[in-house]
Formats: C-alpha cells, structure tokens, sequence
C-alpha cells in the first residue's frame, strides 16, 4: 500500500496534482482547497489512501492525519464511495466533520455534492463515537457551549454559507463566536453578528 508520497509538483488540474517522486509520475486526487495550496515546482508530502479496484488503482492524497483519518472512515460506511468523501472534506474540515456527527446534523452532510438524505443518515449513525472530539467541543465542566442548541450553530453556518463563506471556514468560527458570546442563551442574530465580527468583511469567503 503506498501511505505517502514525497516529491515535486509537476502540474495539477481542479482536483489533483501530478507528483514526480524520483523520476516516477503520480497523479494524486484531492480537494480543491489543497490543490489551490500547490505550486508548481514545490516539494511537497501527501498522506495517500490507495483505492484498488478491477480497472483502476486511485490514490487520494490528504495533507494531515485527521484529514486522512476522516476519509476512510467515510469510505467505511455503506454508500459513500471515495470521490464522496473527498467532497466531504472539500465543504468541511475533520473537526467540523466531528461536530456534525456528535450534533446529528445530517443537513451538513446532504449538502454535499453526491451525499443524499439515506447516507447523510447512515454517515452520522455509523461514524458516532469514532471520529476524535471536535475541538470546540464542550467538556462537562464548560458551559459555554452547553446550552447553545445544535439548530443555532445550523442556521448560522447555513446563513454565513449564503454570504458567500466556505462551510469548512465558517463552521469552526461560528463555535469561537458562541464561546467568545459566554452566553447559554445566544441566539442566531447574535451569533451571527459575532461570527462576521470574527471573519472580518473578506476573511474565509469563497
């Protein structure tokens, strides 16, 4: 199994990279995001996950562990196929992927390309209690959070995506402007006001 590539960038496309290692050409998929990061030229190392089948062997390439992490545990559930997951990670990080899982909120996942109702579904029952804790997640001594509902985090995310914000970029801000807030009863127009002041007027937009 090839677990890693190390090598220099010769071009890319929207969704992958073609990576010389030692003279030997790979082309890798990815998001778009990571691709946007690539230069031509450039040294670079990719975690990779490679998917066989009868005709056709695919590497995805990831740039962290969570990332890769993320992926296969994607692939794992019944439905969700590679170029899946892959879109997953394009709308939304591993944390956020988390915290989407530990709030039931099957919405975040239907909004992907390629994600319907039954496997947003089954990707949230099947991935619970397996992925690490979201990192804004709040811990039993820690009511800054507690007391927020799921449903405002969805709506704000849902209302920053519409002004133009990545969902990988807004959803981890929305969490710092409910904790910055201190407040168990903040509601979405004041966690939305919080959110943009934290973004900033371009800050994250597509």
């Amino acid at each position: 199994m090839i677990a890693s590539l190390r090598g220099t960038v010769v071009s890319t496309t929207a969704s992958s990279v073609l990576l010389d290692v030692s003279g030997v050409g790979y082309r890798v998929l990815l998001t778009p995001n990571h691709v946007l990061e690539l230069r031509r030229g450039a040294e670079v190392t990719l975690l990779t996950h490679l998917v066989v089948r009868e005709d056709q062997w695919t590497l995805y390439g990831f740039r962290t562990d969570d990332e890769l992490e993320v992926f296969e545990r994607l692939i794992s559930v019944s439905g969700v196929g590679p170029k899946s997951a892959l879109g997953v990670l394009s709308q939304l990080t591993p944390d956020a992927v988390a915290r989407a899982v530990v709030d039931e909120d099957v919405a975040a996942f239907k909004r992907v390309s390629g994600i319907g109702p039954k496997s947003a579904g089954l990707i949230v029952v099947s991935l619970a209690g397996k992925l690490r804790p979201p990192a804004h997640a709040a811990t039993d001594g820690d009511s800054s959070t507690s007391g927020v509902p799921p449903a405002v985090r969805t709506d704000v995310v849902e209302a920053l995506v519409g002004l133009g914000y990545a969902e990988r970029v807004a959803a981890p801000v929305v969490e710092d402007a409910i904790a910055a807030l201190d407040d168990d009863g903040a509601d979405v127009a004041a966690v939305l006001r919080a959110s943009l002041r934290l973004l900033g007027p371009a800050k994250g937009a597509r």
